[in-house]
């Protein structure tokens, strides 16, 4: 594989390129790390950085009908928007259905449009581990807005946080309460808060639980990343349409306003760093699991540790100490 001109392919627009870059990126082959890594150095940087939002929310709450609304929505109005959809990796077999593209299925038919599934393998926080580099390369491509969906996710999962500019989070009608709303954790993550289903039988129970979440939001720490009056709740309705197009003016508004004070770059530089420590972090824990020589280690002093000649904490420690002595192998079977 040519990696100046793939990524020359990826910068001209080329949809097929951006979809093999995404699959080389995905990859945990480590001749395809080498050639991720050159690949990510090749892209030119683009000359206004797209927006990249990242949509949550539990499972049921309508992600995928909301993106779809408000992607067509987008496009529209001569927007190109890339959707990065994560799927939920099976525990016991590993796979993923990846059906988001056929839930959206009006947006994939767009050609102003693109929808990349990947599955979330066993990284944890509601995304695929490669999410980001993906992103990248949407934006390299020239697309204007770039949509993150996580897998359905809980209090605690924020990854998606770290690699956005934006985090939406979508609500349900009859979602929580006011307490419930100050909770830490993702709600104090969110730059905006969507109740959707907002229709129907649903619309006074949608906009109860509006109310609620707003005033929780006033209960929050002020965060020096956001103007005043934000964060802020609003109802949607992926199924009318109605509440897309002031929550996208409210996304444009902070997203700005985000620009012209700076924090939108000292934002993006802090995330770059954390996805840095991030690496090496992974990259010392791939260590342990495929470098043989590592392997051989790891298995005797769990054997110790089974036996109980030594206890878990001291055997990590000796682990971690020898660990930079010991020769690096192949990561491969036993010769």
């Amino acid at each position: 594989m040519d990696v100046k001109e793939l990524a020359g392919k990826v910068a001209a627009g080329d949809r097929r390129a951006l979809a093999r870059a995404i699959t080389l990126v995905e990859s945990g082959r480590p001749d395809h790390r080498a050639q991720t890594a050159e690949l990510m150095a090749a892209l030119p940087r683009p000359a206004r950085p797209a927006l990249r939002i990242g949509l949550s929310g539990t499972p049921g709450v309508g992600k995928s009908s909301f993106i779809e609304a408000f992607g067509l929505m987008l496009t529209e109005q001569g927007l190109r928007v890339a959707v990065l959809a994560v799927d939920p990796s099976s525990a016991r077999s590993g796979g993923s259905i990846l059906g988001d593209k056929t839930r959206m299925e009006r947006l994939s038919r767009d050609p102003r449009a693109f929808i990349r599934p990947s599955p979330s393998q066993t990284h944890l926080g509601g995304v695929a581990r490669r999410t980001r580099e993906a992103a990248t390369l949407c934006e390299a491509a020239g697309f204007d807005v770039v949509l993150i969906e996580t897998v359905g996710v809980g209090q605690s999962e924020t990854v998606v946080a770290q690699m956005t500019d934006l985090f939406v989070l979508l609500i349900a009608p009859a979602g929580g309460d006011e307490l419930q709303g100050v909770k830490r954790g993702i709600m104090e993550m969110a730059d905006l808060i969507l109740v959707n289903k907002a229709d129907g039988p649903l619309k006074e129970t949608a906009m109860r639980t509006c109310a609620d979440y707003a005033g929780a939001l006033r209960l929050l720490r002020k965060r020096p990343q956001d103007p005043e009056g934000y964060p802020k709740a609003m109802c949607v309705s992926a199924l009318e349409g109605s509440g897309l197009k002031e929550a996208w003016d409210e996304m444009q508004s902070l997203a700005e306003w985000r620009r012209k004070t700076g924090h939108f770059d000292r934002m993006r530089a802090e995330q770059a760093r954390h996805w840095f420590e991030e690496e090496v972090r992974q990259g010392l824990l791939a260590r342990l699991t495929e470098d043989r020589h590592a392997r051989v280690r790891m298995e005797e002093l769990g054997r110790e540790v089974a036996a109980g000649r030594a206890v878990p904490i001291d055997a990590a420690a000796r682990m971690l100490g020898e660990l930079a002595s010991i020769p690096k192998g192949h990561g491969g079977t036993e010769e």
